[in-house]
């Protein structure tokens, strides 16, 4: 303090001109480094130089203080008027500048350009490896319990260790949680997630969009096949899938479509604004010849040979932004394709929102569909309410390490009325939004019907919203939901809990993994398993181990979740590249 005290007794006027002589200095050296912290790929000399900047930044701030102090024990009662205002001012600036300095501060440490694909790998690991240890620990511990039934003391501290247990998984998920929005990469995941789309959005419409159609390369898919809402929208996509992978534009013939006579184009924007005719000089069966200018594409489950572009492939020349970006590639993709699809007409988009509102739909909130009716025995097995509502319980009990949660929301969507009942009964502590007109809608008898077509439309657009999802992946429109929902999120990989399934595709390509641990087998019904394994992948058991064929050995069998890893598939999509020279020319 002395120094500035012998500088303040030189006048004051002369410490205003130090003081912003140093300022001036500070200006300098943030114009001189106005990328700091932006790149990791600084050379020594520059960060030298960068350590020299923050260390003069640093002393210059704690002078900024001292003055600050200094100023506040200056007597204004001897000064001019001029002079005080001169000192009030000067004080203002002072308080400015700190807090400039300590705005930048955070930026120049907060922010980075972008991470690389080894840590947004590893975080996304640890997070799904702390899950498959939780449901190895709680599959565990509950058969324990059963087999105790009947010792209290042993039942009893069980059920400690599974209710401490608990809290332990969701703190380890809190804190991973926490990594992705304190790393200083949440920016660009944003930025990313916005431009992939962007930039597959725009091909979609430049291939949908020909400036000839007499004489665009073409393939008509007929929207016919005899399936629910889900499926024939996963039709759609498939459909689409092959069109882009081909260059040829998607004709989508869908007059008399089950769900609506009229046709797709009165619920959805055209798939093409251009280009709506099937016709051409020639026409072929999938899959055509080059020289052929309109093909027919049958359904998937008919389809031979099989193109390279079916699921479970993205496109290559995507594949190492979207490994680095999403947690399952193939989601974002099915998608990004039904982004393209289902853009509303203008009428549907009022339907919708006048639901929303009607039911007061607002975040947070859970989605639930629960299948039922025809489904239940033949293609999922049957499962209580209570068994979502567990999941429902465990988000609200995640999120409150967060934020405080003074409404806890449900939207349920079911095609058996008696469910919406059931949980306003069971569970008033939630708020369950629902309509029971479309659960009723939804019934074998009357499905076809356009009532039940804009039913079931509400109810995946309400479930892809939701901030979490449960369902179960037997059902397509529960797929459909969760595929839409990457829309709203830079990764909602991991927003959904599926109490049967793994999601999968239907008429997909193997689901292979690859091991990353070895595995011996410590009892009956599993299998060897050594590093690099490729494992085709049948399904998860939820608690802690898989089941799937080790393609080295032909063994079927389970392995611990874990010890594996996806494999991406990447298929040699086009890359469309002449439509930035056209918007060039």
């Amino acid at each position: 303090m002395s120094t500035f005290r012998q500088v303040l007794s030189i006048g004051w006027h002369r410490t205003v001109v130090i003081f912003l002589a140093l300022w001036l200095l500070v200006v300098l050296l943030l114009a001189a480094y106005p990328g700091i912290n932006s790149s990791s790929s600084l050379d020594a000399k520059s960060s030298e130089r960068l350590v020299r900047a923050f260390s003069d930044l640093e002393s210059l701030r704690k002078q900024n203080q001292e003055l600050r102090e200094i100023f506040k024990e200056i007597s204004l009662n001897n000064l001019s008027d001029d002079q005080k205002e001169a000192i009030e001012n000067f004080q203002k600036r002072l308080t400015k500048a700190e807090r400039s300095y300590e705005k930048d501060n955070i930026h120049l440490y907060s922010h980075k350009a972008e991470p690389n694909s080894e840590y947004e790998l590893l975080r996304r690991r640890i997070f799904a490896n702390t899950n498959e240890f939780w449901y190895y620990m709680h599959s565990s511990l509950l058969e324990i319990q059963r087999r105790a039934a009947g010792v209290t003391e042993v039942t009893n501290f069980v059920e400690r260790v599974l209710n401490l247990g608990a809290e332990h998984k969701r703190a380890l998920l809190h804190d991973i949680s926490a990594l992705a929005e304190e790393d200083g990469y949440d920016e660009w995941r944003k930025k990313e997630s916005y431009d992939l789309s962007n930039l597959i959005q725009e091909r979609f419409k430049y291939l949908q969009n020909p400036e000839d159609c007499d004489s665009a390369r073409k393939l008509v898919c007929t929207l016919n096949k005899g399936c629910g809402y889900g499926c024939q929208l996963h039709h759609a996509v498939y459909c689409f899938m092959v069109a882009y992978g081909t260059k040829r534009t998607l004709i989508l013939k869908s007059k008399g479509w089950r769900y609506h006579k009229a046709g797709w184009e009165e619920i959805f924007m055209p798939v093409s604004e251009t280009c709506t005719s099937p016709s051409g000089e020639s026409v072929a069966n999938w899959p055509g010849h080059s020289e052929s200018q309109v093909v027919n594409l049958p359904i998937i489950d008919s389809l031979s040979p099989r193109p390279p572009f079916l699921p479970l492939a993205v496109p290559e020349d995507l594949a190492p932004r979207l490994t680095r970006l999403h947690g399952d590639p193939i989601v974002w993709w099915v998608g990004q394709i039904l982004k393209y699809l289902l853009r509303p007409q203008e009428k549907t988009a009022n339907l919708i929102q006048e639901a929303m509102t009607k039911l007061g739909y607002k975040r947070p909130i859970v989605g639930i569909h629960i299948r039922r009716t025809d489904k239940v025995g033949t293609e999922a097995a049957f499962h209580r309410l209570e068994e979502y509502m567990t999941e429902v319980d465990e988000f609200y009990k995640q999120l409150e390490l967060k934020e405080k949660v003074d409404i806890k929301r449900v939207y349920l969507a079911s095609d058996d009325p008696k469910v919406l009942k059931e949980a306003k009964s069971k569970y008033p502590e939630y708020e369950i939004i629902c309509d029971p007109q479309v659960s009723k809608t939804a019934a074998v008898s009357t499905r076809y019907s356009d009532t039940s077509l804009f039913g079931i439309i509400y109810d995946i657009h309400m479930l892809a919203l939701s901030d979490f999802l449960v369902c179960t992946f037997s059902s397509q429109v529960c797929r459909i939901a969760y595929e839409i929902m990457q829309n709203y999120h830079a990764d909602a990989a991991a927003k959904f809990k599926s109490l049967d399934d793994i999601y999968y595709y239907g008429g997909q390509n193997p689901h292979n993994m690859v091991a990353v641990l070895s595995h011996e087998p410590r009892k009956p019904g599993e299998m060897e398993v050594r590093v690099g394994d490729l494992i085709g992948v049948a399904g998860n058991h939820w608690n802690g181990f898989s089941k799937g064929r080790n393609i080295r050995t032909n063994q079927m069998g389970l392995y611990p979740t874990f010890k594996a890893k996806d494999k991406i598939e990447t298929a040699k999509f086009p890359t469309y590249s002449e439509m930035y020279q056209q918007a060039s020319d």
